[in-house]
């Protein structure tokens, strides 16, 4: 018979989700107590609102819904912080499950020890966030191609061109994709169903259906040079930290597009703003950076080639029943003792 363990939900989720949770196996215990979670000010709004304070005795019953638990459904206030408390507090821990596609840089935020860290496991949505992301990346490539952003400065001055531009065809273009994981292969399913031709990355090099060329990033420049568009879905780690630099860009062809849904630290956005003017790359779509929230004086907001996205661009309303989803799925491969997708790299943290 399966072990009877204990499931806590750290997060705000609907009560509907809840009871899915309960239905995949008579054994678990599912603690819910959602007077004690921030209300969603949105879907998906896995921290809450930010405006909701515990009473000392709500906060001490939370902590303790916590600690008696094997398996968390998210991190606690939904904060690094949030994670290293518990860590450090809950002997029985087994399983945190991360809403966040990307868990790693808020699992390094910790500062919990690599020792600690091999105590219980950690695993993330990732997955979830593909067919929206990929959409994402598919509508700046054509906002690039179209010209949206000079459409919408015309629009706004009230402008009719005497000479009438014409735009570009994705139909029959290339594209290439910085790291071919599941954001990156739903990204070039969409881009192949417009008729694009598509090469990408790969940290193992094997051949995949529908993609012509798969090369690590040793062999990106090579991409670059027939790329008409470039969308990179790589997470940021010690290996990717300003992967594209002057050199890169200066690899592409004029007017490239260029599409940022994986971390804001793999660009230089420097070299990104260079590339930009001198012509390199005609028209970047950004939905994350180096430095989130983006600072006020950051030349990236006025730049008129340029879209600047809130690091939005995974949300979906459909999100939290998603996430939920693949939550029942892990669970039961943790309770038949199956290996969890998606582990959190505790080493490079991605």
């Amino acid at each position: 018979m399966t072990p009877c363990k204990t499931v806590a939900i750290a997060v705000p989720l609907e009560a509907e989700l809840v009871d899915q949770i309960r239905a995949v196996d008579p054994s678990i215990s599912v603690v819910y107590e959602p007077e004690l979670l921030p209300p969603e000010r949105y879907p998906a709004d896995h921290a809450g609102d930010p405006a909701f304070k515990r009473t000392e005795e709500q906060e001490e019953r939370y902590w303790a819904m916590l600690n008696s638990a094997q398996v968390l459904y998210g991190f606690p206030n939904e904060s690094p912080a949030g994670l290293a408390r518990v860590a450090l507090e809950n002997p029985g821990l087994e399983w945190v499950h991360a809403m966040a596609a990307g868990a790693g840089g808020a699992v390094k935020a910790s500062g919990l020890s690599r020792d600690l860290l091999q105590k219980f496991r950690i695993t993330t949505s990732a997955g979830v966030h593909a067919l929206p992301l990929a959409e994402f990346a598919v509508m700046g490539i054509l906002n690039g191609f179209k010209r949206s952003a000079e459409l919408a400065e015309d629009q706004r001055a009230r402008v009719w061109p005497e000479l009438r531009v014409p735009t570009r065809l994705v139909n029959g273009s290339n594209l290439a994709v910085a790291g071919l994981g599941e954001i990156g292969l739903e990204t070039a399913r969409i881009a192949r169903a417009l008729g694009m031709k598509v090469s990408g990355t790969k940290r193992n090099v094997e051949p995949i259906a529908g993609i012509d060329h798969v090369v690590d990033n040793d062999g990106l420049p090579a991409l670059l040079a027939t790329a008409d568009a470039v969308v990179n879905t790589l997470p940021g780690t010690a290996y990717t930290e300003k992967l594209f630099n002057r050199e890169l860009f200066a690899a592409m062809k004029p007017g490239t597009t260029f599409v940022n849904v994986g971390r804001g630290t793999v660009v230089d956005e420097e070299a990104l703003l260079e590339a930009l003017d001198n012509g390199q790359v005609g028209y970047a779509c950004l939905d994350v950076f180096a430095v989130e929230p983006l600072p006020q004086d950051s030349p990236l907001w006025k730049h008129p080639k340029i879209m600047v996205s809130p690091h939005t661009s995974a949300l979906s309303a459909a999100e939290n029943r998603l996430i939920t989803e693949r939550f029942c799925s892990n669970l039961r491969t943790f309770l038949d003792g199956g290996d969890l997708p998606h582990l959190v790299d505790t080493v490079h943290f991605y």
